[in-house]
């Protein structure tokens, strides 16, 4: 039998548990991890040998979201999980980022890091449980690793900080601020706002690292009491006395090369040459010389020579200085039939966003572990590989693609209007076409100036920019719109998308440690400045959103009718709404809540759907005066269809102001007139008057003269005289001002 223990610790009002020694006994280190009825296992397990020829540490993170964890059967087909969903990958990247810089530099034994659901509760949240469950088995195995780190959600809920708020809570919060950090410093940050001021995202940073702290404290108490010695491991490494061969070859070349240039393409020429030409001498020398190693020593030079140059020249790779955003431009309407477009170019980057526009039922519909959603606003992001000048097989969105994807979207989705105001379905895709840095924010930019092209109403325009930085001991430098080296060899890269009044998303990735509050204070404020910068090029180029929307892009019109009247808008199997969309070429979506949307490009036929949709589910007015059609002649009187699908009856008294023996001495079948609704009874049947139309009469006068007369309802019309057919009164329509008026509902509908 294993035994198991417990240890228990509390953030903000969640009392978190983890547990060890039950479950999967033979992981590296494994833990349960649990908040309310959400429960978690995190297992973290390391090869026995090092991978041979990887220069990079082979870490893997993948969160296995299960349906049983709410109770639920997967869709599809097979009923069973298939491939990770999209907001499974951003978990598992959220688990990855802060994980990743605290092993050891040369570390080649591949670690796997498996986060599984076991219980969701739907309370509370599962990606915060997910780091610090990843946190907590990693802390306790036997995998060296420099942890452990906490990780914490901040809420802004009415001017106050909320730590680990539910997702209820989260509704009414201005602020996703999810960060990470070790007990000196912040380590990782991903947020979401509706335009928070940097000011109040310093204090939320500085709340949440104080939050996190009693359970980081109650990890190192669990490591000592239950965890693993950390086992021995070969760290891979140059040898010393080829090192000192290949810098003393080197000499000042490299230095000279990035000193001699601001030119990329020409410096890695210059760079390319130098590193074959050593490459070649050393095995020349001896053909057993790992050249791999020459070539890791060469990056390695050539790493230290520019950040030299940034920290103590103050000059970067291409002739910036510290805060300098590189050349600007701006686009729209480049592509002729998307409904929006919008190409953004900063330095080298550049990327080209499309918008399109769609009906309700074209929302992304999404299962989830403890219920379903829908979402009306998508952003998907590719990176092909011309984008960088190379090649590479076209395998679907990586999970960088999805995570910069959903970046961006969390930037510009709080502009984005509410469905009442613009009840679209709004897609963004956005192509990175070259690539030299920053393209999740150039991304940001392009989707903006493409949405305010397409005609969406945004709040206000959106722009992003990365931050990054170099850092010796003390000796820092906060870098504003890093290109791909500087994101390559500093220490952080640090994305701020906002608009003029505020940050709405932000990511921060770190190669070290952790940074400090002063330093994240500096880095959004020279951030504030940049992205301020950009939003005044993108404004120069389109103002405002357009009024008009693209002539191919659907028109939207929106109609409310009563619940129980959208049996009659779908029909008999569907017949009736399928009908209307033939007929007048549109989409329609129907809401449970008697919501119609209508959609077409043909903006008249749209409104034409929906008159036809407003008169099949009107309910009749007693008073009001209706044109209608003459669809069955009884010995009686004649059925008029005066809203489409309802007819009434008008019985020959009151067909005409003469008497009248056969209804066909005044009307045939087809006839248009003009008819007045006397009454409508409880089930549904409706009284008409066309007599009342001819003569003028009140709602009173009109049921007043069709009262029964000498115990039986007359014949004629009362009163005789060649009165004629006065039809010029035809038209004096307006009357249904309900003087009188019994309004009962219903509506006698024909099938």
């Amino acid at each position: 039998m294993y035994s198991e223990k417990s240890f228990t610790a509390r953030i903000g009002k969640d009392e978190i548990t983890i547990a060890t020694g039950k479950l999967a006994p033979q992981a590296g280190g494994a833990v349960t991890i649990r908040v309310g009825d959400c429960m978690l296992l995190s297992t973290a397990t390391m090869s026995k040998s090092v991978r041979e020829g990887l220069d990079f540490f082979p870490l893997s993170v993948d969160y296995e979201e299960k349906m049983y964890a709410g109770g639920r059967i997967p869709g599809g087909y097979f009923k069973r999980e298939g491939r990770a969903t999209t907001d499974a990958v951003l978990v598992a990247r959220l688990t990855d980022r802060p994980l990743r810089p605290l092993f050891p530099d040369g570390m080649r034994n591949e670690v796997q890091i498996i986060t599984t659901t076991l219980s969701a509760d739907g309370v509370h949240h599962l990606d915060i449980m997910a780091v610090n469950g990843a946190s907590a088995a990693l802390h306790i195995s036997d995998v060296p690793w420099a942890g452990p780190i906490g990780a914490v959600r901040v809420g802004y809920i009415n001017g106050q900080f909320v730590a680990n708020p539910t997702i209820q809570e989260m509704e009414h919060s201005s602020l996703d601020l999810r960060l990470a950090g070790t007990k000196d410093a912040i380590i990782m940050v991903e947020a979401g706002a509706d335009e928070v001021t940097e000011e109040v995202l310093v204090e939320a940073l500085e709340f949440g690292h104080a939050a996190m702290q009693p359970f980081i404290n109650m990890l190192n108490e669990m490591q000592a009491e239950v965890g693993k010695e950390k086992a021995e491991i070969v760290l891979s490494s140059i040898d010393e006395g080829l090192e000192t061969a290949v810098i003393e070859r080197i000499g000042s070349r490299i230095e000279d090369i990035v000193a001699g240039t601001t030119d990329r393409h020409e410096r890695n020429d210059e760079m390319g040459e130098l590193r074959e030409e050593i490459v070649n001498d050393f095995f020349e020398m001896d053909e057993t010389t790992n050249l791999s190693e020459v070539r890791e020593v060469i990056t390695s030079v050539q790493k230290k020579a520019v950040r030299n140059r940034i920290l103590y020249e103050g000059i970067r790779p291409d002739g910036r200085n510290y805060t300098t955003v590189r050349p600007l431009s701006s686009e729209t309407g480049i592509v002729p039939r998307t409904h929006g477009s919008g190409l953004f170019k900063r330095g080298e980057t550049q990327v080209l966003s499309l918008a399109t526009l769609g009906t309700p039922r074209e929302a992304q519909k999404i299962e989830g572990l403890t219920s379903d959603d829908t979402r009306r606003y998508m952003h998907h992001y590719n990176f092909p590989p011309f984008s960088t000048g190379e090649t590479w097989f076209l395998r679907g969105p990586k999970r960088r693609e999805i995570g910069h994807g959903a970046l961006a979207e969390t930037a510009l989705r709080p502009m984005i209007p509410s469905e009442d105001e613009f009840p679209y379905t709004i897609r963004v895709v956005s192509e990175v076409l070259s690539s030299n840095g920053s393209t999740s924010q150039a991304s940001v930019c392009a989707s903006t100036l493409a949405l305010m092209d397409c005609g969406v109403p945004i709040k206000r325009p959106v722009a992003g920019v990365a931050m990054g930085m170099v850092k010796e001991g003390d000796k820092y430098a906060i870098l504003t719109d890093i290109q791909g080296m500087e994101d390559h060899l500093g220490d952080m890269d640090f994305k701020v998308a906002g608009t003029s009044q505020g940050i709405t998303a932000l990511q921060m990735d770190i190669k070290i440690a952790g940074i400090t509050k002063e330093i994240m204070a500096q880095a959004l404020e020279q951030a504030r400045v940049g992205r301020l910068h950009i939003l005044d090029n993108m404004l120069a180029t389109i103002a405002e959103p357009r009024a008009q929307l693209s002539a191919f892009a659907p028109r939207m019109l929106t109609v409310k009718i009563d619940p129980d009247k959208i049996g009659a808008v779908i029909g008999k199997g569907g017949a009736t709404i399928r009908s209307l969309e033939e007929t007048f070429e549109v989409s329609i979506d129907i809401q449970e809540d008697g919501t119609i949307f209508v959609a077409g490009v043909d903006g008249m036929k749209a409104e034409m759907a929906v008159k036809q949709i407003e008169g099949m589910t009107k309910s009749p007015e007693p008073g009001t005066i209706y044109p209608g059609k003459v669809v069955r002649i009884t010995d009686f009187g004649a059925f008029i269809e005066f809203l489409p699908g309802i007819d009434g009856l008008v019985h020959i008294s009151q067909i005409s102001s003469d008497h009248l023996k056969r209804v066909e001495d005044a009307l045939q079948l087809g006839d248009e007139v003009m008819v007045m609704v006397t009454d409508v009874t409880p089930d549904g049947k409706v009284r008409l008057s066309r007599k009342a139309v001819l003569e003028g009469l009140t709602l009173d006068e009109a049921r007043e003269d069709d009262k029964p007369k000498g115990g039986g309802r007359p014949g004629g019309g009362g009163g005789g005289g060649d009165r004629g057919g006065r039809g010029g009164r035809d038209n004096r329509g307006g009357r249904g001002d309900n003087r009188g008026g019994r309004s009962s509902g219903g509506g006698g509908n024909r099938r």
